[in-house]
């Protein structure tokens, strides 16, 4: 106890001999009462563009067609790459064969010509390395993705092209991943969020590849090995291939051991696939699927906006950031000023083909209705009045800065040039990528809006109990209801 006193009383003498110290001297040495600490709310803020410019890729083509992107980087000895096959990916799934291109990839490494699935993972636990491989619905390509550290490199590039050039698809991997699929798909029945995304994909993109949203009971027992190697012979084609390399390697040696480990990958001859934009969805339709006793209301409303080459694409972002995006208006009213959700946003979905604006928000039951008015209020006033210039630039300053901190990761710096790579941007396209967004306008902003946002044509869908808010949603409009295996009620 003394010593705790002592350690006081010392404590207390030093706290008024700084007061005594730091005080500033009047008349008789009397110090002046302290002043009281002012604060200016916020912290400082630099309207200066921030200026980026990127390390340059080094670029060549190889014999069978692929195109190489090397990005050097020797800070630490370890290499990323990306394979990818554009053609492959789900867009390009047959009629009525929905998840084909997703199977495909994800059956590629459970087995080859050479090696079982539990020889390949082994080999690559053994080497701390990774090799996937990947293709999303709705997508163009397919990737084949590896990293390893720089000595077990050549090793993990022979292992990655003998996974895409010589999967055998083994009867026995498909029996166990329809077991799993099987199993997966009965619980995406009972899943709000896979359910909306299912409706909305259906009601904005109809019968467009687009609409997929993965593999169905029948398409999965529809496929067998033949089709898989079909699908896997006709698309996994080096013609119009990009290769993404980043790391503790040059571009001599990466064209020199790719050239030898798909020496057996040659050209097909086969055009470069194309696309096509999605039909007109029309007018505005409201669609909720029942969810018996559910407790909340999973809402998703959007509609058909832009492609990722559009020249709206840059007004479109800056949009969107002050609209949807972190901290944005939908956040700011419908979250932290009402509390109706916790959590609100939106986002572009940009392809080659035209694509998508959407937000989504999960929100309580009896608050469906005003939730809902809400988010229609806050599209409606980013049409109708332009954005005040304090809140414009803070979300320039936001997409920019958020934007130079990304480049400090080298496989995010790596996918900006396979980007540009894939949809023929300029060289000097990512460098630019500030300046741009520095020159967007208010005026710019809400011309994207009135274009891309008409509540006349949204598409708006509701997953959640339909005894107590199908009177709510009637409000908005002539609702349709669905089950939860997406067909209409009677």
């Amino acid at each position: 106890m003394k010593t705790r006193a002592a350690l006081c009383h010392v404590l207390a003498v030093l706290s008024v001999s700084l007061l005594v110290v730091q005080a500033p001297m009047m008349g008789q040495g009397a110090a002046a009462p302290p002043e009281a600490p002012k604060f200016k709310g916020k912290a400082p803020v630099s309207n200066d563009i921030i200026k980026v410019k990127l390390p340059r890729a080094q670029e060549t083509q190889l014999s069978n067609g692929a195109y190489l992107m090397v990005l050097e980087d020797h800070r630490v000895p370890s290499v990323r790459f990306e394979i990818i096959m554009i053609g492959a990916g789900g867009y390009y799934d047959p009629p009525g064969m929905p998840g084909l291109a997703d199977t495909t990839a994800s059956l590629m490494d459970e087995g080859t010509t050479t090696k079982s699935s539990e020889q390949i993972a082994q080999a690559l636990d053994t080497m701390a390395a990774s090799v996937s491989v990947s293709a999303n619905e709705g997508s163009q390509i397919a990737t084949v993705t590896g990293s390893a550290l720089t000595d077990q490199f050549d090793a993990v590039l022979a292992l990655a092209s003998d996974v895409l050039l010589h999967p055998s698809f083994p009867e026995k991997e498909i029996g166990l991943y329809k077991v799993r699929t099987r199993a997966g798909l009965e619980e995406q029945r009972s899943d709000p969020d896979f359910l909306r995304q299912e409706r909305y994909s259906k009601a904005v993109y109809g019968g467009h590849p687009a609409s997929s949203v993965g593999v169905t009971r029948e398409s999965l027992e529809k496929m067998n090995r033949d089709t898989l190697v079909s699908f896997h012979k006709s698309n996994y084609v080096p013609d119009h291939a990009i290769i993404g390399v980043s790391g503790d390697i040059t571009l001599a040696e990466a064209r020199a051991k790719f050239e030898a480990a798909l020496k057996g990958w040659t050209k097909s001859g086969t055009p470069l696939p194309g696309v096509t934009d999605p039909p007109d969805h029309g007018e505005l339709k409201i669609a909720l699927v029942n969810r018996s006793a559910s407790v909340q209301t999973a809402l998703m409303i959007g509609e058909l906006a832009i492609s990722r080459t559009d020249p709206d694409y840059d007004a479109m972002v800056v949009m969107n950031q002050i609209l949807g995006g972190s901290n944005g208006r939908l956040y700011r009213e419908l979250r932290e000023r009402k509390g109706y959700t916790y959590g609100v946003y939106s986002n572009t979905r940009s392809l080659r083909y035209r694509g998508d604006w959407r937000a989504q928000m999960d929100v309580r039951t009896d608050v469906t209705e005003p939730a809902l008015r809400d988010l229609l209020g806050e599209i409606n006033k980013i049409r109708d009045e332009q954005v005040p210039l304090d809140e414009f630039k803070d979300a320039q300053r936001s997409l920019t800065a958020s934007f130079a901190l990304s480049l400090e990761d080298p496989a995010g710096l790596l996918n900006l040039y396979i980007v540009r790579q894939l949809y023929k941007f300029p060289v000097d396209y990512w460098d630019r990528y500030t300046d741009r967004i520095a020159a967007v306008t208010p005026a710019q902003v809400q011309a994207v809006a009135r274009k891309y946002l008409d509540p006349k044509r949204l598409q708006i869908v509701a997953v959640g109990d339909a005894t107590k808010i199908t009177t709510s949603l009637r409000s908005f409009g002539t609702v349709q209801v669905f089950d939860d295996e997406g067909k209409p009620s009677k």
